[in-house]
């Protein structure tokens, strides 16, 4: 028996085993919270991204069932290495026909390439090991010429319909541009190395206290961190429950028509106050124009996504909207992607050994240069001596 629950020996031919509940959705993000060590996700997610295999590392989950390809060579995405190199068993490509076989909370068994449901052979796909999601990654690379040709050729097209991003003003609620004008902004995007970046920032948090824009699961992001989310924008796909109660005021990011399917979502949670935001483009993007837009001194930006392979990993086919915001914005937006790189939380040895002498040091120095404490500093010591009859 292994500690997440699941049952695996060798089957017919040494055949890998494992079995498990059945959680089923089409929509990664959706599943992970329902996730644990004794379920087995089913999804239908194309080139899995490194967020998402991330998240599902974290969950514990011992195996993953997709319905698509989890690496089809389009770019070089690192999700499938990312779970395989964790341990996590893929069963790759058994086709979106499963979904009308299994159901949530069904009792569920692999068997080497075949999925299984109380005995009967439902679904046969194929196993990504580590070595073979490595080479795929590797092949990947070598076509990425194509992939930037085709990502460059959607970003101009797309730019004719949203250049209007340039000149528009947005219509947010005066109270928000009263909270932060003059102010220095954090927006936060539950993107590549957030944590990290979000960590390495904490004495900028503490020192300037800026107002906290958070990106849907920017949010729980925040929390994690222990700070608070001013403004919640997005169109609420991705934030928890908590992450909706938590934040200050939520803004839902709305179609240019107009319809919000995230406010649905915010009504269900009970949310009082939360209005609606329409403009084209990313989240993320629409996030630190309100900031511009508002009067904001400074805008720093966690998580949001720059690169071929992070759009791509987003679903995204060009990157129209943030070459747009990123022309507007220019100088008073800070990037902080790889900050935590750039400035290791770890302290060294050496380090340790010159801040405790320097330490020492200023004490010996104030005990040195007044008598009174001193004098407080020999009582102690014959106390002591007394104490262990020295």
């Amino acid at each position: 028996m292994k500690e997440n629950g699941f049952i695996e020996n060798g089957g017919p031919g040494g055949d890998f085993r494992l079995s498990g509940r059945a959680v089923v959705g089409k929509k990664t993000k959706e599943l992970v919270p329902r996730l644990d060590g004794k379920c087995i996700p089913i999804v239908d997610h194309e080139n899995l991204d490194r967020v998402t295999a991330e998240t599902l590392v974290e969950s514990g989950v011992g195996a993953v069932v997709n319905a698509a390809g989890s690496a089809t060579g389009m770019y070089p995405n690192l999700g499938p290495f990312i779970l395989a190199r964790a341990g996590v068993y893929i069963l790759d490509g058994v086709g979106r026909k499963v979904f009308e076989l299994i159901g949530d909370g069904d009792e569920i068994e692999l068997r080497g390439d075949g999925l299984f449901k109380g005995g009967e052979l439902i679904a046969v796909g194929e196993h990504l090991d580590e070595e073979t999601a490595e080479r795929r990654l590797r092949e990947s690379r070598e076509v990425v010429g194509d992939a930037l040709e085709s990502f460059a050729q959607n970003t101009v097209e797309y730019m004719r319909i949203e250049k209007g991003l340039l000149y528009s003003t947005l219509d947010v609620p005066e109270g928000l541009s009263r909270e932060i004008r003059g102010r220095q902004v954090l927006v936060v995007v539950r993107g590549y190395d957030y944590r990290q970046d979000l960590a390495a920032l904490g004495p900028y948090l503490r020192g300037m206290k800026p107002f906290v824009i958070s990106v849907d699961g920017g949010a729980d992001a925040v929390i994690e961190a222990g700070w608070r989310t001013d403004l919640l924008f997005g169109d609420m796909d991705s934030v928890s429950e908590h992450g909706l109660h938590s934040s200050r005021h939520v803004l839902v990011h709305a179609y240019p028509n107009g319809n919000a399917p995230g406010m649905e979502r915010v009504r269900r949670a009970r949310i009082k106050g939360a209005n609606t935001l329409p403009a084209p483009g990313l989240s993320e993007d629409i996030a630190i124009l309100i900031a511009e837009q508002c009067g904001a001194e400074l805008i720093v930006a966690v998580g949001t996504h720059v690169g071929l392979v992070e759009f791509l990993d987003k679903g995204r086919k060009g990157a129209s909207s943030t070459f747009l915001t990123r022309l507007k914005v220019g100088a008073k937006l800070v990037d902080a992607k790889g900050v935590s790189k750039l400035y290791p939380g770890h302290v060294s040895p050496a380090m340790l050994v010159a801040l405790v002498a320097a330490g020492l040091i200023a004490v010996s120095a104030v005990v040195y240069s007044s008598e009174q404490i001193a004098d407080i500093f020999n009582l102690l010591a014959i106390r002591l001596r007394l104490l262990l009859g020295i």
